[in-house]
């Protein structure tokens, strides 16, 4: 097992922050060569300080070098997933690998910290009028895009208004409903006239589809963001270059290649081995494996990232109410996230919320039990003795929960038949098609938002095709209600619809768990999706 030795410090001693610019050189250049004892010895005779004070200044130093930013070096990032289906386009993009490579390219006009609260990013300002109906915001001067064209209002109205169009294709349509239109006001002002209030609006302008290209482009790989395109070849890899004309400080690496690794185990394999610094979608079983590998380490966000089950409700077996219930109460949630996540997530109650969240989760909801005699009940009144569920490692742990159903259903005299499917295309060919999937979401910054991409009415990721009005409307009067309590209760009635008529089965959320290099330093710890919510390329660096 690799060594886990953390520094200590000793309150009152000399830290390396302290020295003077040619000391400072001193310990760096010990650091560097391992800090042997003859580098501690050389400290104390240069600059008379005890044995403690010089262990200090090493650790102290190490960690200062640590945190300071190099440039140069490039890595290899591997996802889990990829397919013909990949893009540039960011009003189409589906996955993690479209997201980050979204995040290479483009910028959005604001970005998520850690936290979730909105940044500026090519919007420096964003302010709302009296009744949040109207955002205006001020751009960004001096960007220019990949090619050398200004960035200006136009390419901001352009790529927003591509969302809300009638015809649009957007995948974050329903997210932005209550937009009715972005409208220029000055060369680098915009605003955002809305139908109805939006609180929210400054967070989801930080979505990852929500990024800005060219005007009059569909996704050509030209934007503003801190890499550019050297090249594309959809399901195999993307490479780039730092864009060394970046509107910020610019990203810390020379380089970058973007592929996906679909076995879990040649992922985890090919990060050991160094052919790959960053991958996706660690299965808990090879958690150990990573832990006690060199030059490695387990990164585990806590998050919202679902483990679902799709019956759609539009086609048999799922438009049956009895199998949707039967499906849910077969679900040993406690089981899934001891044992199968190994303790790295929390339980689901088959809505899209979860504590990660905040005050918006509705904690009141009691969480639907482990119950094979209501399983078995519900499944006898459905008339159906079998069903036949395509499954997919498309999230860490998804498998082995599937297993544990179909050995649960067993048990009770019902024959629920995994069929395996491949990753590549999956979104494509399985996703939404097949009567009854597994899925896996990323966790949306707001309530809201992750209610309505996942279940507004018509919304283009309603993936069970269950419509319901009411849960429309609440959805849109929460967005007006600036009282805390009266929307907690709104989003409680809400989560209980979803809850109790959805297609969708939510047995638990699990952390976001990736694999890092551990010269890998400034990793993002937004909980929106793998690798820091897709916001590493433009910040870390190699130690």
């Amino acid at each position: 097992m690799k060594d886990k030795i953390k520094p200590r410090h000793t309150p009152g001693e000399l830290r390396y922050t302290d020295l003077t610019a040619y000391d400072k050189g001193l310990v760096e250049r010990a650091v560097r060569s391992g800090h042997s004892r003859r580098d501690v010895l050389k400290l104390m005779a240069v600059t008379g300080v005890s044995m403690a004070t010089a262990q200090n200044l090493l650790s102290t130093g190490g960690e200062a070098m640590a945190q300071t930013p190099k440039k140069g070096g490039s890595v290899r990032m591997a996802s889990n997933l990829h397919g013909p289906d990949d893009q540039l386009d960011p009003p189409l993009m589906t996955s993690t690998i479209d997201y980050t490579r979204s995040r290479v390219l483009y910028n959005s006009l604001l970005q998520h910290a850690d936290d979730l609260t909105p940044q500026p990013e090519l919007a420096e300002t964003c302010e709302p009028n009296a009744d949040a109906t109207e955002w205006t915001m001020k751009l960004r001067q001096g960007v220019v895009f990949h090619d050398g064209t200004p960035f200006t209002a136009d390419d901001v109205v352009y790529s927003m208004n591509r969302h809300i169009a009638e015809d649009s294709k957007s995948v974050i349509k329903s997210v932005l409903e209550s937009v009715q239109e972005f409208k220029k006001v000055g060369p680098h002002e915009v605003v955002a006239v809305l139908k109805n209030p939006n609180a929210d609006l400054p967070t989801l302008l930080g979505l990852f589809q929500t990024k800005i290209v060219k005007n009059g482009t569909t996704g050509d790989g030209i934007g503003t963001g801190p890499f550019t395109l050297e090249s594309f070849e959809p399901g195999v890899k993307s490479t780039h270059l730092r864009n060394e004309n970046y509107w910020r400080e610019g990203a810390n690496l020379d380089a970058l290649e973007i592929t996906a690794i679909t076995d879990p185990v040649a992922r985890v394999n090919a990060l050991i081995a160094g052919d790959a610094q960053l991958v996706t979608q660690i299965d808990p079983n090879a958690f150990r494996q990573i832990e006690e590998a060199d030059g490695v380490t387990l990164l585990s966000t806590p998050a919202g990232l679902q483990m679902g089950i799709c019956c759609l409700r539009n086609t048999e077996p799922g438009s049956n109410d009895d199998f949707v219930m039967g499906m849910k109460y077969i679900q040993d949630r406690e089981r899934i996230v001891n044992r199968i996540l190994k303790g790295k997530g929390t339980l689901g109650n088959d809505h899209p919320v979860s504590t990660a969240h905040g005050a918006d989760y509705c904690s009141e909801l009691p969480i639907r039990e482990f119950d094979p005699d209501k399983a078995k009940f519900h499944f006898e009144k459905s008339g159906y003795k079998s069903a036949e569920l395509y499954v997919a490692p498309v999230m860490s742990g998804i498998e082995d929960a599937c297993l544990l159903a179909q050995a649960n259903c067993a048990k009770i005299g019902f024959d629920l038949k995994l069929k395996k499917v491949p990753t590549d295309g999956y979104w494509g060919a399985v996703w939404m098609k097949e009567p009854v999937n597994v899925v896996s979401w990323n966790m949306r910054p707001t309530a809201n938002s992750q209610m309505a991409i996942q279940f507004a009415p018509g919304a283009a990721w309603n993936d069970t095709f269950w419509n319901n009005d009411r849960v429309g409307e609440l959805l849109t009067l929460a967005l007006a209600e600036l009282d805390p309590a009266k929307r907690h209760a709104m989003y409680c009635e809400t989560q209980e619809l979803i809850h109790n008529g959805s297609g969708m089965v939510i047995p638990a959320f699990s952390n976001i768990n990736d694999g890092i290099a551990s010269n890998i330093m400034g990793m993002p710890k937004v909980p929106l999706g793998q690798l820091g919510g897709c916001e590493w390329p433009e910040f870390i660096w190699l130690a």
